[in-house]
């Protein structure tokens, strides 16, 4: 299967590299056109100059965007390159309602839409390591399953049209508490005087270990703060989930804490380090 990929900023470029290796992908658009220019030299495929270039030059496209408003505006762009049996996959983290709004617009032109919002940050999309919820048709997703499997080692089909994106404020949701708990402990172990490496080495093999206690519990102590995940990002998602849940009645108060933790660090000028940043604002002076 030929396949156009759409977004190449710090999970879509990796994305893009691992479909090539798997021969999957054919085209390339991008807002920034010099970086799909760069990588369609590199890669010997196709720059396409419009998305309706793209959409008409491969049989699935594959979209890893911002927003919500990114998602639709893209997709209004690539209609006129859309044709019955054409598969779309959404990589982006936006609300259920826009999942569902992309999949009635995309179906409307006989081809087919998948939400597949995925987690493991910029080390996930760099290794080909992604988990991916999906939701959409389930025959869709089987067609385009081998092209995915050069992304995620884990793929997994959640139901309808939107159902990814519900799973996802599940993992964003989740992915709050463990940041606000794993920053709030390791600055009380240094407010102790500990070892902070030995600290994180030995509740890493215990119950309290986790992914992101594994990955950014040591740069975070040592003060860095590379972006896997940008604070801006993880907020703007946060409040997606806020929205969902205020539609439920659902309280969430873990969430409306990184909310406000973050805001503080948006405010400072930190939104685009990574969410172990808060760590910032535990951490003793």
């Amino acid at each position: 299967m030929q396949v156009g990929f759409i977004g190449l900023g710090a999970m879509g470029f990796p994305m893009a590299r691992n479909l090539a290796e798997g021969g999957f992908l054919k085209a390339v658009w991008n807002r920034t056109q010099v970086t799909a220019e760069t990588l369609a030299q590199e890669l010997k495929i196709t720059h396409a100059h419009e998305p309706a270039e793209l959409a008409g030059a491969v049989e699935a496209i594959f979209m890893c965007v911002s927003t919500d408003k990114d998602v639709l505006t893209l997709l209004e762009a690539l209609l006129p390159g859309l044709a019955p049996g054409k598969i779309i996959v959404d990589f982006s983290t936006v609300s259920r309602e826009t999942a569902r709004r992309a999949a009635t617009i995309v179906r409307s032109e006989g081809a087919d839409f998948l939400d597949s919002p995925v987690s493991g940050g910029v080390e996930g999309a760099r290794n080909g390591t992604l988990a991916m919820m999906v939701g959409g048709r389930g025959a869709t997703l089987a067609r385009i399953r081998p092209a995915l499997e050069t992304l995620a080692s884990r793929i997994v089909h959640m139901g309808e049209a939107g159902a990814g994106q519900a799973t996802k404020a599940v993992n964003q949701i989740m992915a709050a508490g463990i940041n606000e708990a794993v920053t709030e402990a390791l600055a009380f172990g240094k407010a102790q005087g500990l070892d902070m490496e030995k600290v994180i080495d030995v509740v890493s093999n215990g119950a309290a270990s986790n992914w992101f206690l594994e990955k950014r519990g040591k740069t975070m102590t040592q003060g860095i703060f590379t972006p896997g995940f940008k604070i801006s990002l993880h907020h703007k998602d946060l409040r997606i989930c806020r929205a969902m849940a205020e539609q439920l009645g659902f309280p969430l108060p873990v969430t409306e804490m990184t909310l406000a933790d973050y805001q503080r660090l948006l405010e400072k000028g930190l939104g685009d380090e990574d969410i172990s940043a808060l760590y910032r604002l535990k951490r003793p002076d």
